[in-house]
């Protein structure tokens, strides 16, 4: 969907040079790095994401950065899909715990809102390697901020 956007300089003070969703879907820098909404509902989200090299550190493992985005991105779409739309959300603080190396395939992510205020959202997500097995732990807190428009 933005594949031919990618490389449009995005300026600091003028409008933003691509046309963005307002929906549950994924953004550009998800879609580029192959990312998919397999499930999302008032119980939680799950997605998924294929290691393919782009994504590899130095010593041929997922890169730490990869595995982070996907619990990141997990996470913001199940707090999405339980506020009112329009309402957006940033993100104040979050910790991700390594279990396993993810040495190939296709990573799974399985997130959920644990605790809501009229300020902040606190969720868990687990990350799977291709076998099932827990590979990293992730918690975060995210600032509820007021409806805005995408320009």
């Amino acid at each position: 969907m933005y594949e031919k956007q990618y490389d449009i300089p995005v300026s600091e003070t003028g409008p933003f040079p691509a046309k963005l969703t307002d929906q549950i879907a994924c953004a550009p820098f998800e879609e580029y790095l192959g990312m998919k909404i397999e499930k999302s509902d008032h119980t939680g989200t799950e997605m998924s994401m294929p290691f393919n090299v782009k994504l590899a550190q130095s010593k041929g493992l997922m890169h730490g950065g990869a595995v982070a985005s996907l619990a990141h991105t997990t996470l913001a779409v199940a707090i999405k899909k339980q506020l009112p739309v329009g309402n957006d959300i940033e993100i104040i603080t979050f910790s991700l715990r390594f279990h396993l190396p993810v040495r190939g395939g296709t990573i799974r992510a399985s997130g959920k809102v644990v605790e809501e205020t009229e300020r902040d959202i606190r969720g868990e997500v687990l990350v799977y390697n291709c076998h099932g097995e827990k590979a990293a732990t992730f918690s975060a807190a995210y600032r509820k901020e007021r409806a805005r428009k995408l320009g």
